[in-house]
């Protein structure tokens, strides 16, 4: 029996609606692919796993990177405040960074310095703006995080010339490095994280003119904990433990300094990150000043931004 032109209007209808709504499935799936792989961060309630290096603030994190990976940074330090007068000194750097390896990671970084010093017990005033030094930061992954093994780590050299004194100001020749052991660990899978840091950071400097070099050592180590309240907004504290010596080994000490303080980390989207941190100085002594704090050796005040973009 043939069908009705009613009958066959409906079923062609309902026909078409499938198909259409076949289609916009399909339309949906791909958008949401499309934003997934855009930025994954974003799709709410789901934490991917987040890469540990800068979440920490002034703590690093044991992450190195994917291999192949390259990014351009900016790093911005700034110190203010000692005992008195005013104290501004602010540290600017454009970095190159580059994963060759899964276990090998560098950045190669030109530095400008600017200081603002007026009425300050122990230096001379001083403001100015100048391109300061070069660094090299070589990063080596001895464990890498994961089901084996629940601590990252990862050691870190980043040797370093300089023409600017980073405290005063002062013109001089400076050659120094930083070395670092950092540890990282999920204590919540993707949620919550704790960092630890060893450091030691010898230096020999001349004022300009001068014949004779100075050597300074600083030792310190640190702790943070953060907490990814977002999938893009990881935050927390941390605290930072510094000794200062006039040599380059742990002789001829002179001072101690105790900062605690906020961390922030965006992750903006795949590409671009934003970290922030704030530290004060909260304890400390200088050798041969029976004031609470070591204003003598480190500023009161410290911060840090650092934007990054991958490529």
């Amino acid at each position: 029996m043939a069908s009705s032109p009613t009958r066959r209007y409906t079923s062609a209808r309902f026909a078409l609606l499938a198909l259409g709504a076949a289609f916009a499935g399909v339309a949906c799936d791909a958008r949401a692919q499309e934003a997934a792989t855009s930025f994954p961060f974003a799709v709410e309630g789901v934490y991917n796993e987040i890469e540990t290096k800068y979440i920490f603030g002034f703590t690093d994190g044991s992450d190195i990177g994917l291999q192949g990976e390259m990014a351009i940074e900016t790093d911005t330090n700034a110190a203010f405040r000692r005992r008195t007068g005013t104290y501004l000194g602010l540290e600017q750097e454009v970095e190159f960074e580059h994963v060759p390896t899964q276990f090998f990671a560098y950045e190669i970084s030109a530095h400008g310095m600017a200081q603002r010093i007026k009425g300050d017990e122990s230096l001379d005033d001083r403001s100015g703006v100048r391109a300061s030094g070069l660094s090299v930061n070589l990063r080596y992954l001895l464990v890498g995080r994961g089901p084996g093994s629940p601590i990252g780590l990862t050691v870190m050299a980043e040797p370093e010339w300089s023409r600017v004194d980073g405290l005063s100001g002062a013109p001089t020749r400076s050659l120094g490095s930083s070395f670092k052991l950092i540890a990282d660990t999920e204590l919540i899978a993707n949620r919550l994280f704790a960092a630890a840091n060893i450091s030691y950071a010898p230096d020999a400097a001349k004022a300009v003119g001068d014949l004779s070099w100075s050597r300074t050592a600083t030792f310190g180590a640190s702790g943070a904990l953060v907490w990814r309240f977002t999938p893009i907004i990881t935050a927390g504290a941390e605290a930072e433990y510094f000794l200062a010596y006039n040599s380059l080994g742990f002789g001829d000490f002179q001072g101690r300094s105790v900062f605690v303080g906020p961390t922030l980390h965006v992750q903006v989207t795949r590409k671009i990150m934003l970290a922030a941190a704030y530290s004060t100085q909260v304890a400390g002594h200088a050798l041969a000043d029976g004031r609470s704090l070591d204003l003598t050796n480190f500023a009161r005040h410290r911060a840090r931004l650092k934007l990054e973009f991958e490529f």
